[in-house]
């Protein structure tokens, strides 16, 4: 009944401090994008990283993470995908420089789809085209920047079972550019904001939690199966241990 009638308020305060602290750092965020390269990509990316922290911190949703954290090495990073905060923790989470790869449509939205566009790799799913470029830059971002992330659910898990299908994208980038696979796990985002309303906000902490780097050494692109359902296990094993929304 208590948090029926402070959510709300909750929501109207997260909305708002949204709203004003993006604007103001928005400046900032366009400066930095200015040279449209990779140097450009990661200034961006710093101060994405900064907004993210401050702006968790504000809202009373700061970020705990456990297990050993990437530094240095390059990975394809895949997380469970369960709520729109999900693309947020990421970046408190993770150290170092990483481009996700994200859903094209975001790219839309005023402001913020300005920002989104500087480092998130895009792609329309629907698209088998589009499918394939994404992977292309992914390749290159790999091979010549840095850690990728993508969330092989593809879209929200609004299905009662602990993870949804992966796709094969992650996995064939893994294989082909002989890369490890970092798996990450995101247990508490869909209690901060889940799913089902965007009014459903609710303060607390956001664990990341890092798993054991899975090598793809000698692996063939016949073994990617293998490869999926191994990270698969591994993730749906750990994300059982926790309460689900």
């Amino acid at each position: 009944m208590i948090r029926k009638i402070i959510q709300p308020f909750y929501t109207a305060y997260v909305i708002v401090t949204f709203v004003i602290t993006i604007l103001i750092a928005f400046p900032f965020f366009a400066l930095l994008s200015v040279g449209r390269d990779a140097a450009a990509r990661r200034g961006v990316h710093r101060a994405i990283r900064v907004w993210t922290v401050a702006w968790l911190w504000l809202i009373g949703m700061p970020v705990r993470t456990l297990g050993k954290r990437p530094a240095g090495e390059r990975y394809i990073i895949v997380a469970n995908h369960i709520s729109y905060m999900d693309t947020l923790v990421i970046f408190p989470a993770i150290k170092g420089y990483f481009r996700p790869l994200g859903k094209k449509e975001v790219g839309k939205i005023p402001v913020v789809g300005f920002i989104y566009k500087q480092v998130v790799i895009m792609v329309d799913r629907s698209s088998a085209a589009s499918r394939a470029k994404s992977l292309r830059l992914l390749w290159r971002v790999v091979k010549h920047e840095g850690s990728i992330i993508i969330f092989p659910e593809g879209t929200f898990n609004e299905t009662p079972a602990v993870l949804k299908d992966f796709y094969d994208g992650a996995f064939r980038l893994a294989i082909n550019t002989h890369t490890p696979i970092l798996p990450v796990i995101l247990p508490d985002t869909a209690h901060r904001w889940h799913y089902s309303g965007w009014w459903k906000l609710w303060p607390g902490k956001n664990r990341a939690i890092f798993l054991d780097p899975i090598p793809v050494d000698g692996l063939t692109m016949d073994k990617l199966p293998q490869l999926k359902a191994q990270v698969f296990a591994v993730m749906e094993a750990e994300l059982g241990k926790y309460e689900r929304p």
